[in-house]
């Protein structure tokens, strides 16, 4: 009797990549070292918004090591070179040139606007104290409102405004739902708040760096990138470099969140240097030059109206949202609120919906995609509102949720914003999150501690979410006037030993992408794990590609692999049947052994792949190979969900905060490695916990980033959070073979309203109804103090937990 292999897909593998990724043995773009490297550093304006009246530049050149100086006078003199962006949102929208150096004005602190080429890194760094930049300052423009109101500081004068675009949805005029406006006058209850979407800074482990090398017949840059391939061609298009002169090389590289999705000013600039000079070059920025001038997310203000009956029955959701752009666009930030767009309505069956959204230019470091990349700020904003309606209404929030939500019967589902929803079950999920949670006993508890007055009082959160992944069917990114598609690109070829490459478009920075496409391919051809290899992240070897971002790995890029994987076989068949003279009609194939169907006459795939190579004795007409290659453009996305429950106690007395409990039940379909899920779900609830309780980008008055480093710029370690107890449920999606859905952004999504719900609900018999985030002692104190001073509560119409917004934005 022949064994039966084990299943690949489903097992708890060790990730293939981690031996050389944690031991440090591998390759990453600033161990690069090259003949005659040479190494640019960037002098970066400390002024907000100024006027370049002169920069000397005399003196660095002199210093030790020192190569070149240059400015944007030597790289770009007609001011032809501007960064790309990718998604113009509306025909109207503003789209101001962002320079690779500035010319003759800075907009943010941390624009370049010269560049040191030297032998050493020191040696460049120190010649940048010996330029001389002649600012004349400008007025500065801080925090959305201020940039909007009447005579504020223009950003960029030649546009006229601060306004960069505005977008609507309106569910009566797409034919979705009805008109919110008259759900909203003819409703029994109406909650109107104003959220704060504070700024964010991706903290991602490996700074960016870029190394070009123009001295071959290719010029070839690796880079600390998500996008290698969306790089090279928006290099070529930006610069006019042939693309197929062009390689692009994304090595092991640590880390990215939305991070390092960019096309950046600085690898446009090493391109230029590169073909100048003549020789490589390096750039490696600085943990702060990271905070400083990489992009940062978020950054909203969201004024929210539900309507409903007066027995909880939702009918109508009203969101206007205004979003910071910083001082320029990025290559998808005026889309990012879009995305958002499509999920406020969650999982609520809500009949009439109106989103609005003003994208706005200030004098503050751009924003652009963060891990979830608009759906964490719309899956807050209407986890939240649900809290407050529950409130509103005397209703247990979890009972509001359940009686508006999709029950797991009206499955596909075509919600008010038009998308979609082909599978999922939110009852079973929350049944199995709150029995692990033990809900209706910490109710209990809670009651009791509010009935002694116990300083420390008790809140419980809710998160019933979710969100859109598999970014995106290409027609429906082409709807949105996003200038690329959404496919994937793999193919898999069959070395003459039966061993297996696999070269995937879906370029892994940190995912596990060489584990699960093995353990997909080990199944799909029946050959062993080990027997598979996976190369990815370099445009000449894996030479079509969408690149990794929007829990869009798995379920496009995946799903080619298995496309590519059926072909294989669909030849390999042809061949096996032409071995054993049948038909291939008559052939079985499971576990990697083709079958005469009735018989015990098989052959081995591998088998199959020598008598390929040896090509003695193939059917007529065939090519000598079974490699094969797919493109899989998702005709949906795909749609995770799961409810995630906080017990956050709350110190009165000092307003600390402690998570004493949280629990989550994810269903992300089909799953490929536990493990590589459960990596994936703790990562993104250490960043959403992190974004509720500690992290914000912060500028004072004259628009200086003043949490530029860690010290200023808190990151939970293992301690500041709880012990997760994370569980699944497993509703397939009906649009893909494998029926898998995305999780890299799940928990991250999810878990920001979960904390700031609870800690709400635990003072809200206090007078408060918000905290603006993140939720530190100072700002929950003062809220608790505030709000046994008025009855309102907080965050009604100011929508801070102190109040009052600072020209960052942020709370006083």
């Amino acid at each position: 009797m022949t064994a039966t292999i084990e299943p690949e897909v489903g097992k708890a593998r060790t990730r293939k990549e981690d031996a050389r990724l944690i031991t440090g043995r591998t390759r990453w773009t600033d161990n690069l070292t090259l003949p005659g490297l040479l190494h640019v550093a960037v002098l970066r304006s400390p002024y907000a918004h100024a006027k370049i009246n002169g920069i000397d530049t005399s003196e660095a050149k002199t210093k030790p090591g020192v190569v070149a100086v240059y400015t944007a006078a030597d790289l770009d003199p007609d001011g032809s070179i501007g960064m790309p962006c990718a998604w113009p949102i509306t025909p109207d929208m503003k789209s101001p040139r962002r320079p690779i150096l500035a010319a003759d004005r800075v907009n943010f602190a941390g624009e370049g606007v010269a560049v040191v080429v030297a032998r050493s890194k020191a040696e460049a760094q120190d010649a940048l104290e010996a330029i001389d930049v002649d600012y004349e300052e400008l007025p500065v423009v801080l925090g959305l409102e201020n940039a909007l109101a009447e005579g504020a500081p223009l950003v960029h004068e030649e546009l006229g405004t601060n306004r960069n675009a505005l977008w609507v949805f309106d569910s009566g005029e797409a034919g979705s739902g009805g008109n919110v406006e008259e759900a909203i006058a003819s409703a029994e209850v109406v909650v109107k708040r104003r959220f704060r979407q504070q700024r964010l800074i991706p903290a991602f482990m490996e700074p960016r760096s870029c190394v070009v090398d123009p001295t071959g017949a290719q010029i070839v840059m690796w880079s600390a990138t998500q996008v290698p391939h969306i790089l090279k061609t928006m290099a070529a298009l930006t610069l006019g470099i042939p693309e197929h002169k062009l390689r692009v090389i994304a090595p092991d590289v640590g880390g990215g969140f939305g991070g390092k999705i960019a096309v950046l000013p600085e690898e446009t600039m090493c391109l230029l240097l590169a073909q100048k000079l003549g020789k490589p070059v390096k750039w490696t920025e600085s943990r702060s030059e990271t905070m400083l001038a990489a992009h940062h997310g978020r950054d909203q203000i969201q004024d929210i109206t539900i309507s409903a009956k007066r027995d909880g029955t939702v009918t109508g959701l009203k969101v206007e949202l205004l979003a910071d752009m910083g001082a320029y666009l990025g290559l998808v930030g005026p889309g990012v609120p879009i995305l958002g767009a499509f999920m406020f309505n969650a999982i609520y069956k809500i009949p009439a919906y109106h989103f609005a959204c003003t994208n706005v230019f200030t004098n503050t470091t751009l924003t652009d995609a963060y891990r979830g990349a608009g759906r964490p700020e719309a899956t807050f904003g209407i986890e939240r509102i649900m809290d407050e309606l529950a409130a509103e209404l005397g209703m247990d929030p979890m009972e509001l949720r359940e009686k508006n939500w999709i029950k797991h019967e009206e499955f596909p589902y075509t919600t008010v914003s038009t998308l979609t929803y082909d599978s999922g079950n939110y009852e079973a999920a929350t049944e199995k999150a709150m029995q692990l949670f033990d809900y209706h006993g910490l109710r209990r508890e809670q009651r009791e501690r509010r009935e002694r007055n116990d300083p420390v009082q008790l809140g419980i959160g809710i998160s019933t979410f979710t969100e859109m992944c598999g970014l995106a069917p290409s027609r429906v990114l082409g709807s949105l006037d996003y200038a690329a598609g959404g496919w994937e690109h793999a193919s898999v070829r069959m070395l003459p030993t039966g061993k297996v490459e696999v070269v995937t478009g879906a370029s892994a920075h940190g995912q596990g992408h060489e584990t699960a496409w093995s353990q997909i391919v080990a199944d799909q051809l029946g050959v062993p794990f080990e027997d598979v290899e996976v190369i990815h992240g370099d445009t000449q070897s894996s030479h079509k590609g969408m690149d990794t971002y929007g829990s869009r790995s798995l379920a496009v890029g995946g799903i080619a692999v298995v496309k590519a994987a059926e072909k294989v076989v669909a030849k390999a068949r042809t061949i096996a049947a032409h071995l054993m003279e049948c038909s291939p009609d008559d052939l079985e194939f499971a576990q990697g052994k083709f079958t005469v169907r009735g018989t015990d006459k098989s052959t081995t795939i591998q088998d199959v792949c020598f008598a390929t190579f040896a090509a003695h004795n193939l059917p007529d007409g065939m090519e000598p190979t079974l490699d094969s290659e797919a493109v899989f453009d998702p005709e949906n996305f795909s749609f995770p969900h799961g409810t995630h429950l906080c017990a956050a106690e709350v110190d009165t007395e000092t307003g600390r905060v402690t998570l004493r409990k949280y629990v989550c039940v994810d269903d992300v379909g089909a799953v490929v490695n536990p493990l590589i899920v459960e990596g994936q779900i703790h990562g993104g609830l250490a960043q959403g916990i992190a974004q509720a309780l500690f992290e914000e980008a912060v500028f004072d008055e004259s628009g200086t980033l003043t949490t530029g480093t860690f010290a200023d710029y808190l990151l939970p370690s293992a301690a500041d959070l709880p012990s997760f107890t994370t569980d699944r449920t497993e509703t397939p999606s009906t649009t893909n073979p494998l029926g898998v859905k995305g999780v890299g952004e799940a928990g991250t999504i999810a878990s920001t309203p979960a904390v700031v719900n609870a800690i709400v609900d635990a003072v809200r018999h206090l007078g408060v109804n918000d905290i603006e985030m993140p939720c530190s002692p100072m700002r929950v104190w003062a809220a608790i103090h505030r709000g046994s001073k008025d009855a309102g509560g907080l965050g009604s119409e100011a929508g801070g937990g102190l109040g009052s917004i600072d020209a960052s934005g942020g709370a006083q």
